[in-house]
């Protein structure tokens, strides 16, 4: 059985359905106990006090904004490569959700950075690489809604987001790139030095989990609907060409 047989809108709209239902229960049994775990049964940390537990939402969001564009970027490359309509519809349906992730992160970090810093906002290398590939998302979408061919649409949004992905790179390695900056360094890294304390570690990889499974429940949420919608216009089309 070759993966590319799901590029089949039939076959893709049957394995998604019977997969959705246990993608979704298990997503949220992960991030209720992540949260709850977190919020409630995690001391405040001795310098940030209870604002470290933003960490429990910042971080899995930030995490998702931008492998969310590298899941577009992958499905984006297939489409133009290989021309399978579901990765294209894929690559759509993911843009919602990751501007909605690339806003938490924002709206968190600002909450998070503002008695750290003494300011809700600094023009630090990765919060702007960040607030650019938010526009980014802003722009692919629009481009998506402008063009009323649908391959055509396609293509173009998918040269963008291959343009797009140089800000989703500096957004997860400006910290590296730049030593300068307010934004401090990764929470989560192979070196165990730099990872948060396993008090906090251990229910943040648990938000993790169901972040990385609600963002695939909703991309697929999102990819049977545009499946549908394209199937609905066709047989409208069809119908009114009689």
């Amino acid at each position: 059985m070759s993966l590319w047989e799901y590029a089949n809108p039939v076959k893709f709209l049957r394995l998604s359905g019977k997969v959705l239902p246990w993608i979704s229960i298990l997503a949220a049994v992960l991030l209720v106990s992540g949260l709850v775990w977190g919020f409630f049964f995690t001391p405040d940390d001795y310098r940030q006090g209870s604002t470290v537990k933003i960490i429990y939402i910042h971080v899995p969001s930030a995490l998702m904004a931008i492998n969310a564009w590298f899941m577009m970027l992958v499905a984006s490359l297939i489409w133009l490569i290989r021309r399978h309509h579901v990765s294209a519809l894929a690559a759509k349906a993911a843009a919602p959700v990751g501007v909605v992730m690339t806003l938490i992160a924002l709206i968190t970090g600002a909450f998070w950075g503002q008695p750290m810093w003494g300011t809700w906002w600094a023009w630090d290398p990765r919060l702007t690489s960040f607030l650019i590939l938010f526009l980014f998302y802003l722009g692919y979408m629009a481009l998506w809604a402008a063009i009323d061919d649908p391959d055509t649409a396609a293509d173009l949004t998918s040269v963008l987001c291959i343009v797009g992905s140089v800000f989703a790179v500096l957004s997860r390695y400006a910290v590296n790139f730049w030593n300068q900056g307010l934004h401090q360094g990764a929470s989560l890294s192979l070196d165990k030095e730099e990872n948060v304390s396993d008090v906090f570690y251990q229910p943040l990889l648990l938000a993790i989990g169901g972040f990385v499974l609600l963002f695939f429940a909703l991309v697929l949420v999102g990819t049977r609907t545009e499946i549908m919608k394209r199937r609905t216009s066709a047989i409208i089309a069809r119908e009114q060409s009689k």
